[in-house]
């Protein structure tokens, strides 16, 4: 019989193991090593400036230019602020004083004379509301009289509310355009960032860092020209409906003050300019 040997393992040596190792965790850190730049590599990348004002350098034209479209809407929106509050506040003071002299006139007469010189709306009413009671010399019935210088001033405090609110519809296009456009420069922003992911292949900051800065500049230049836009034209709204209120309280002091006279019959007394007739003329 022949006798079968066991056949005995080979032993691998001790070093052939461990160049295998060494190769298996060498590898892949290599290959990660080629793929994945350096701390330095990152830092030579990276902008210097990441200030607003190193963005805006750094920027696109594109969103350059929705920048400095921005940051010129804030600059109008302040400088509107500033125009129409001082006009605002100083047509108020002046109405409210009118308003006061008014109430202390005890004839038609005395009212005319101490608004003749103002210049303020509230005289354009005054002379007004004479030249209808001129024009109805020859008809002074005290309904129609007062009902025709109603419509007078009702005209009038109508053309100085639109004469006052006059200026803020760009502090509403302002409010309501201003984060679009904002919102715009941030997509484009965003798409430059993809964009040089793309180019470079490799997500890295350096990369992804300068489009997301300018992206969001954008947006917080849009959000800072529309919200004071916004405040602001609700400011105004709430100020000229006060000065049309204080046009009606002119109003209907005026109409008060014609009303005692008319009842006293002092206007029988005042001179008729009288003309002839179209017809008779001819």
């Amino acid at each position: 019989m022949v006798r079968l040997r066991a056949v005995k393992p080979v032993s691998v040596g001790w070093p052939f193991l461990a160049i295998l190792l060494l190769v298996f965790l060498l590898a892949p850190s290599h290959a990660l090593a080629q793929d994945t730049p350096t701390a330095s590599d990152i830092l030579v990348k990276l902008p210097r400036d990441l200030s607003p004002w190193g963005m805006f350098m750094a920027a696109d034209m594109v969103v350059k230019a929705i920048m400095v479209g921005l940051a010129f809407a804030s600059v109008l929106t302040w400088t509107i602020w500033f125009a129409k509050a001082v006009e605002l506040m100083a047509a108020r003071r002046r109405t409210r004083a009118a308003i006061a002299t008014l109430g202390q006139a005890h004839s038609w007469r005395d009212a005319v004379a101490a608004t003749k010189n103002d210049g303020d709306g509230i005289a354009e009413m005054v002379a007004a509301a004479d030249a209808e009671l001129q024009l109805s010399a020859d008809a002074l019935l005290p309904v129609g009289v007062k009902e025709r210088i109603a419509s007078r001033l009702e005209r009038l405090e109508a053309s100085a509310g639109r004469r006052m609110i006059r200026g803020t519809g760009i502090l509403a296009t302002i409010g309501a355009t201003a984060p679009f456009v904002g919102l715009f420069g941030t997509v484009w922003g965003i798409m430059n960032s993809f964009i040089g992911i793309s180019k470079q292949h490799t997500t890295n900051l350096a990369v992804v860092a300068p489009g997301i800065a300018e992206a969001l500049l954008a947006t917080a230049l849009g959000l800072a020209a529309a919200i004071p836009a916004v405040v602001m034209y609700n400011m105004f709204s709430r100020w000229t409906a006060t000065y049309r209120a204080l046009h009606a309280d002119a109003a209907a002091e005026i109409l008060r003050i014609i009303g005692r006279d008319l009842d006293r019959g002092a206007f029988n007394q005042r001179p008729i300019d009288r003309r002839r007739p179209v017809a008779a003329a001819e």
